[in-house]
């Protein structure tokens, strides 16, 4: 993403690279798919094969469908397509089917929905100077984003609007959205020092902008508005009985607090404070599981993981409200809320963390703080997602493809701020480093001593830990950088 945000001079740069990170794509077509694959299979069948009114109750994989209904739809759609490849991907009781036919069409159908991230990339250069269906999903986001920066607010909205129906993970940049169209698109004047002017409020622009995300909604929702089963629907969008983490902790505030009880159980044990027939199994030696059940700290419920996350996106929200900066301001909270809702919320999944790298690609030009901190976060982000591609043929392709994007965004942020200072401290610079000793450690060492048998969480354990720690810093930085500029802004107007 770096790279095509900083390297977009001339069409032709573009059009090349993107060309050939498709077709890097495509050589990557037989290798390892993960459970996504089976998920996607099976909501192709259910879609396809069952009445709209069977969609969120069919349970006879474990894959049901949980997510919101633009997606179904959306689905049904490609599933029409399906079927002219491989017809028994399509019967639900045909579960982890896995043709070539039907390894084709999921890999061909993701890398042509690509096209809609591709243009949408394209759009935010514009405005900036300088395997699932994500990429599509991505391309919504960063079109509702450059249509933001293009002062074309109703349609950002209304991408975003649909966007929430596809997915619902991004109602974690909601608020940023909401306030920012409210402060620069609702209010249509400010006073010489910034601050609001009450009176340009623009009924018609609310009752507008109201009127796009109720019909949005409503197109989504209403047919099982209709059907009386919303509540089951909801259910399915937010399974608050999946436990605190993954199975693989995200990197995150709360991959810290487990390890923490973990080592303070340990110490616990050996100093005879803890009885040992009290402590469950699972949280000592399975490692990591998803119904994690802290022994030595308090337990977390879906309400404090709610709160921890409106008190770390609270200060983001007043700063846009208060002194907006214009869309590179929304574009700042809009990371930091993202940030946030990955560092403290509920069941995160690892994968998050790209909804909060994208935006920071865009900001990462404009600045040379913003630069440092996109780089620890994406260096940090993406390496914490290796353990997903865990067999032997993807190991050399995910460390050349890390090294290739990391060396070439490092090298082309310092050639842009090539006159100011260093982009990194020392500390930072040691961190980095050390993902190198930590790849070798879980890769090709751990895997030859005895505690594989007892211990083999442990790789996936000092990887969850290690890069909390880098994206903890950048989230903090981050939110210092916004707040510094806020007060500096502020001083400058007075």
């Amino acid at each position: 993403m770096a790279a095509l945000t900083i390297a977009t001079g001339t069409g032709n740069w573009f059009s090349a690279l993107a060309l050939g990170v498709t077709l890097l794509k495509c050589l990557l077509i037989p290798t390892y798919h993960s459970t996504d694959f089976e998920v996607h299979r099976n909501w192709l069948a259910i879609t396809h094969s069952l009445p709209i009114s069977q969609w969120y109750y069919e349970a006879t994989s474990e894959w049901t469908l949980d997510y919101p209904p633009f997606f179904a739809w959306f689905e049904y759609i490609l599933s029409h397509v399906a079927k002219y490849f491989d017809q028994e991907m399509l019967n639900v009781h045909n579960l982890n089917y896995s043709s070539s036919r039907t390894l084709l069409f999921q890999r061909f159908s993701v890398i042509f929905m690509d096209v809609l991230f591709v243009y949408a990339v394209r759009e935010c250069c514009k405005c900036i100077d300088g395997k699932k269906y994500n990429g599509f999903l991505f391309g919504l986001m960063l079109l509702s984003i450059a249509r933001l920066f293009q002062k074309r607010h109703m349609e950002g909205a209304f991408l975003f609007a649909v966007l929430l129906h596809f997915k619902h993970i991004y109602l974690y940049v909601a608020p940023a959205y909401g306030v920012y169209l409210l402060r620069s698109y609702c209010f249509t004047a400010n006073k010489p020092d910034g601050s609001i002017r009450w009176k340009s409020f623009s009924f018609v622009r609310v009752i507008s902008l109201g009127l796009v995300v109720f019909l949005v909604s409503a197109l989504s929702l209403g047919p099982f508005l209709a059907l009386n089963q919303l509540p089951q629907v909801f259910s399915r969008l937010f399974p608050f009985k999946r436990g605190l983490c993954h199975a693989y902790w995200a990197p995150n505030f709360w991959a810290l607090y487990n390890a923490l009880d973990k080592v303070l159980s340990v110490i616990g044990l050996k100093l005879k404070f803890l009885d040992p027939n009290n402590i469950p199994k699972a949280s000592m030696t399975s490692g990591l599981v998803q119904q994690f059940q802290h022994t030595v700290l308090p337990s977390v419920t879906p309400l404090a993981t709610l709160i921890c996350t409106l008190i770390a996106i609270l200060p983001s929200i007043f700063c846009l409200w208060f002194k907006p900066q214009g869309p590179r301001g929304f574009l700042r909270c809009l990371t930091l809320c993202a940030l946030s809702s990955f560092m403290f919320g509920w069941h995160v999944h690892e994968k998050a963390i790209l909804l909060a790298i994208l935006p920071m690609s865009l900001l990462s030009v404009g600045k040379a703080g913003d630069a440092s901190i996109f780089l620890i976060l994406t260096t940090t982000g993406h390496y914490s997602l290796f353990p997903l591609l865990f067999t032997a043929p993807e190991l050399p392709i995910k460390i050349l493809l890390m090294l290739l994007f990391t060396i070439y965004s490092i090298s082309s942020l310092k050639t842009l701020f090539r006159k100011e200072k260093p982009l990194f401290n020392w500390m930072e610079t040691f961190y980095l480093l050390g993902l190198g000793p930590l790849e070798v450690c879980c890769e090709f060492v751990f895997p030859f001593t005895s505690w594989k048998v007892k211990y083999p969480f442990i790789p996936l354990l000092l990887t969850s830990v290690y890069c909390a720690v880098g994206i903890t810093y950048a989230w903090f930085k981050l939110y210092v950088s916004v707040l510094i500029d806020s007060a500096i802004g502020k001083t400058k107007k007075q």
